[in-house]
């Protein structure tokens, strides 16, 4: 009877978590109901990074709090090269089978993350035996058997690729990455041709951060709008959304929304979270402030922040398809290992516990204006 009942309660648990409405109404905010993903129906799709014990089961809250709430999911590492081909000749597809598994199993948009990127690839793609740089025929063939393995294994079930993932400098020219240095400006083009080969269905976009500074925004523009005249199946591009408190400016971000829908791609909002951290070297005695909580007056001010962002998203619903979340609560988060290791970041929807902050009503509230 003890084990029924402990059974029972973490099931009312879950249930309660996945309909947000198990955390008690906090002071200047209205509690409303509901999940994001019924709120912006019709908007376009709210989706959120997962990690492996989300999708292969092993946390049972964060996984319910997932498929109540989102309609679309981005693995955040077990498609990246190291994970799923970390040696030659070798892959390894079984996280990644869990993740598409689970995004099937409950009719959610699957996104693919990310073919191609200067981090988390193994050394060995990009140098030989010795620590030389490979040939540029080596690299190339590299290139598109883990391309064309990895997309094709997931045809038509992963329905839009991270093709390309941080390619741009903070002053919009080409990093200068093992990628460009081997094989020239023409990786990219070849990358998104590899891809449309692997699967000619699936949408495939160019994904970075920082798009809404005016450089890199003229520099991943001009990329793009290159690309495309040159026949490159680019059809998206993510705006990664790693804001804070203060940056972008909502014109920034309503200029960055415009500029890339003018060129006739789909437009996502790819990583969203708001760091409510200092950083290393602004003028503060403590880095890591909150460890004990949020104080009520930085939730109402991060709400606050949800709501212009989102309002912003709203406004351009018929240009932006998707707004991934990159995580699901705030023990997920990046955040909390980035710039500084061991802080205690707060820059989600939902809790440690995973349970609704004042900003997750805030920004259903979006929608009901």
């Amino acid at each position: 009877m003890r084990t029924l009942r402990r059974t029972l309660s973490s099931l009312v648990l879950i249930g309660a978590l996945a309909v947000g409405c198990a955390r008690p109404p906090q002071p200047g905010v209205r509690r409303t109901r509901g999940t994001l993903r019924a709120a912006f129906e019709g908007a376009f799709l709210v989706g959120a990074a997962l990690n492996a014990a989300q999708f292969s089961g092993r946390d049972t809250l964060g996984a319910a709090l997932v498929r109540a709430q989102f309609n679309a999911i981005t693995p955040e590492n077990v498609l990246k090269w190291a994970s799923v081909h970390p040696r030659l000749g070798t892959y390894d597809f079984t996280a990644a089978d869990q993740y598409v598994a689970f995004g099937e199993r409950h009719r959610m948009f699957i996104v693919g993350h990310t073919l191609v990127w200067h981090k988390q690839t193994p050394r060995w793609v990009v140098q030989d035996s010795s620590g030389q740089p490979v040939s540029r025929d080596t690299l190339r063939q590299r290139l598109r058997d883990h391309i064309q393995t990895v997309v094709g294994r997931f045809r038509g079930r992963i329905r839009g690729w991270d093709v390309v993932n941080e390619a741009l400098n903070d002053d919009g020219t080409l990093r200068r990455t093992p990628w460009l240095t081997i094989l020239g400006e023409d990786y990219l083009a070849q990358a998104f041709r590899f891809a449309h080969e692997a699967d000619p269905d699936a949408e495939l976009y160019y994904n970075d951060y920082a798009l809404e500074n005016a450089a890199k925004r003229r520099g991943a523009l001009e990329l793009v709008r290159r690309l495309r005249a040159q026949g490159v199946p680019v059809t998206g591009v993510g705006l990664q959304g790693h804001n804070r408190m203060d940056w972008p400016t909502l014109a920034q971000q309503d200029s960055a929304i415009v500029a890339f829908a003018a060129l006739g791609v789909r437009v996502m909002i790819t990583e969203l979270d708001i760091d409510v951290l200092p950083r290393p070297g602004e003028s503060v005695a403590d880095l890591n402030p909150y460890r004990a909580g949020l104080p009520d007056s930085v939730q109402r001010a991060l709400a606050q922040r949800y709501v212009d962002l989102f309002t912003v998203y709203l406004r351009h619903a018929g240009d932006i398809s998707r707004v991934t979340f990159w995580g699901v609560a705030d023990g997920d988060s990046w955040l909390n290992n980035w710039p500084v290791p061991g802080r205690t970041n707060y820059p989600l929807l939902f809790d440690r516990q995973r349970r609704p902050k004042p900003a997750f009503d805030a920004v259903i509230g979006v929608t009901r204006r």
